[in-house]
């Protein structure tokens, strides 16, 4: 039975990962009266895969064909779509690679892409969908929030940066007119300004009503940018998330300059704590993350005068995720058995923020794995932009082969320990690349250290446990049920 929400969610589902928090699991969340959340990353490489793998269920399909832009709907689907899937050992096409002029084909998959992620996640509920990016992907920005829209997503949550420009792109986006982002370049000079463009007018078939604005929800670490996102974003900030050092995913870095413990993970300390009392002050809604995954951190976020709580991990592990089932299993199993592990490593991504890892073997997170890996760089969605010597942008990954990297103005000790984060995210859902001699790309898992706890959501003599088993567990803090 479906639950109506109320005006705002206690619950919101993090968004994991690319196609970890798919349609499916969102949906689910969705139809039990919280905030289902999709992961707005990588969605035009995720929707061009799965309709290469010959679209299992059709569900692509379905929502291309839903899709307002009926004739850019037939080319996506013409063009990418193998009847019975690629030959398992044949390769995907190559990407296209974002850059600040992104061509129109790829445009168009981005615009599709999210849509199509949304409208399912949607289908057969009236409650809201939210859709999460990362500030630092900005190459795909305004395209991608534009697909996500046509199709009604209710939230669009965002941090891995400051993104005091998204609440304006959100206005502006729900009446189809054009919109800029101002583009982050590695070494711009005082007064230069990059800026990317988005006209929907370019890509619309046919004349649409307003679309709703959604509500933005800045994912910010800090009482500082907490207070900054209200002050200084160029449009309404509607709630926010704080994000604890816990959480999964890529960490905000401690403040200060980075100390590392024994075992080599960032330390975090006082300046890292946040004050929740002073939130209250700000008179916005908001969330805590990292940690909160639990009844009693649900009854103690709301004591302290939170709207709820964002919980990833235990969702990342349900049924209903796009995480590969063998990663969910052998996972689950050392959680069970007490040798699950999670290392806040401060090298492994490109984008030099921490990001954490679970200890999983045949995966990158093992030295030796990583090892045998060849540096490739070719998915990019996080390589950052630069200006070259000629004043154009150009751009590189700390994570591509080393001499590429120092070629194009990098640091060689900044290309040390890296690792592709954008191969192995596709490779945890089950979309891996093929490579010559039939080197198939590994995954990397990232969780949030409750990965060591959750077992508590598994019925005595169940191997599995679904997002309601989640919720009617964390609802538990406050006396309700998710499902009569």
């Amino acid at each position: 039975m479906q639950q109506q929400s109320s005006e705002y969610p206690v619950i919101i589902q993090g968004g994991m990962g690319a196609g970890v928090s798919n349609w499916r699991l969102a949906q689910a969340v969705s139809r039990l009266g919280q905030l289902g959340v999709v992961s707005g990353t990588a969605l035009d490489h995720i929707l061009a895969r799965r309709l290469q793998d010959g679209d299992p269920g059709g569900h692509m399909l379905r929502g291309l064909q839903a899709f307002p832009f009926r004739a850019m709907a037939e080319r996506i689907y013409k063009e990418y779509y193998i009847p019975g899937g690629k030959d398992a050992k044949a390769p995907y096409r190559a990407s296209t690679l974002h850059t600040k002029d992104n061509p129109r084909e790829l445009v168009e998959l981005c615009i599709a892409g999210n849509f199509v992620e949304v409208y399912l996640a949607r289908e057969g509920h009236e409650n809201p969908v939210g859709i999460n990016y990362l500030e630092k992907i900005q190459l795909a920005h305004l395209p991608t929030i534009y697909g996500a829209m046509l199709a009604g997503v209710s939230y669009v949550l965002m941090g891995a940066g400051i993104p005091l420009k998204i609440p304006g792109v959100l206005d502006r986006l729900a009446e189809h007119q054009p919109v800029e982002y101002p583009l982050s370049v590695m070494g711009a000079r005082e007064g230069e300004s990059y800026l990317m463009h988005f006209d929907p007018a370019e890509y619309m078939e046919s004349p649409l009503p307003p679309l709703t604005r959604p509500k933005f929800l800045a994912i910010v670490s800090s009482n500082t940018l907490a207070a900054t996102m209200l002050k200084r974003a160029n449009g309404k900030v509607d709630g926010l998330i704080i994000e604890m050092p816990t959480a999964g995913g890529h960490n905000a870095p401690p403040r200060g300059k980075m100390q590392l413990s024994e075992t080599g993970e960032p330390i975090y300390g006082e300046r890292d704590q946040v004050n929740i009392a002073k939130l209250t002050e700000l008179g916005v809604p908001f969330w805590l993350a990292g940690g909160y995954g639990h009844p009693e951190k649900l009854a103690e976020a709301l004591a302290q005068g939170a709207t709820g709580i964002q919980v990833g991990t235990a969702f990342e592990f349900a049924e209903e995720s796009g995480l590969r089932a063998d990663y969910k299993v052998a996972l689950m199993t050392k959680a069970k058995n007490g040798r699950a592990k999670v290392f806040t490593d401060p090298l492994a991504s490109p984008t030099g923020f921490p990001f954490k890892v679970a200890r999983l073997e045949g995966t990158c997170s093992e030295p030796e794995s990583y090892a045998a890996r060849p540096r490739i760089c070719d998915v990019g969605e996080l390589r950052e932009a630069y200006r070259t010597p000629e004043g154009e942008v150009g751009y590189r990954c700390a994570a591509e082969p080393e001499t590429v990297y120092v070629s194009k103005g990098g640091d060689a000790a900044e290309a040390e320990g890296r690792k592709c984060v954008c191969n192995a995210l596709l490779a945890n859902i089950g979309q891996p690349q093929s490579r010559n001699g039939g080197r198939v790309e590994l995954g990397l898992v990232t969780a949030g250290d409750e990965l060591t706890s959750i077992g508590r959501f598994l019925h005595e003599q169940q191997s599995t446990y679904t997002a309601a088993d989640v919720v009617n567990v964390l609802l538990q803090g406050v006396q309700k049920e998710a499902v009569p």
